[in-house]
């Protein structure tokens, strides 16, 4: 039997060490621990698939919170049925005690408690990633009734620029010294060429 964990966060600008701190002191060794940085809306993620591939009946697998497993509810719930049925392995959610397969009497009783729980912190999980997207697009759009303009930000050329891109365009700057002069590499140059050849030419 092996004790395996799983740690997520939305982006990649997020950090994984708080969850990644509590499996350690749980005494779970870092190559049984297994994290991604994407969005909980689905399963489709390469360190969660990697977990699967090597939890085995018998083995356990620590959580810190439940909606570091998803945040889709009708998801949870199937993923736990599939580990703790399926494979046959324990859940333990640090956060949540009573979310512990091993220690749960096998009886009706607290078999219906913890699929309360497990559906309650799911519906949760889920609702929560609702009303961030909620919050989200009133903002987008209270934002954009004041004139805020959103993506990429159009790059205002400067008159030295334009005069080096010109030149290559004209064929009396050769490309590399263009490219030197502005300080672009090849794919980076030719873009701002073909949008300079739409705005300017």
């Amino acid at each position: 039997m092996a004790t395996y964990a799983y740690g997520r966060v939305s982006a990649r600008d997020q950090n994984l060490q708080r969850q990644i701190a509590a499996f350690s002191a749980y005494g779970i060794p870092k190559n049984c621990i297994f994290t991604d940085k994407k969005s909980g809306k689905n399963f489709d993620r390469d360190g969660y698939q990697r977990l699967l591939k090597k939890l085995k009946s018998g083995d356990l697998l620590v959580l810190k919170s439940i909606d570091r497993l998803g945040r889709n509810y009708q998801q949870i719930i199937a993923e736990w049925a599939y580990i703790t049925n399926t494979i046959g392995a324990d859940i333990l959610v640090l956060d949540m005690p009573l979310l512990d397969t091993r220690t749960q009497p096998n009886t009706l009783v607290n078999k219906f408690i913890t699929d309360i729980v497990l559906q309650i912190l799911s519906f949760v999980a889920q609702n929560e990633r609702e009303n961030i997207k909620a919050r989200q697009a009133d903002g987008i759009k209270v934002a954009k009734a004041r004139g805020v303009k959103f993506g990429r930000p159009k790059r205002e050329y400067s008159a030295e620029f334009l005069h080096v891109a010109n030149g290559y365009i004209q064929q009396t700057i050769p490309s590399k010294l263009a490219m030197e002069k502005l300080g672009l590499r090849k794919d980076n140059f030719y873009y701002h060429i073909r949008r300079i050849r739409k705005l300017y030419v």
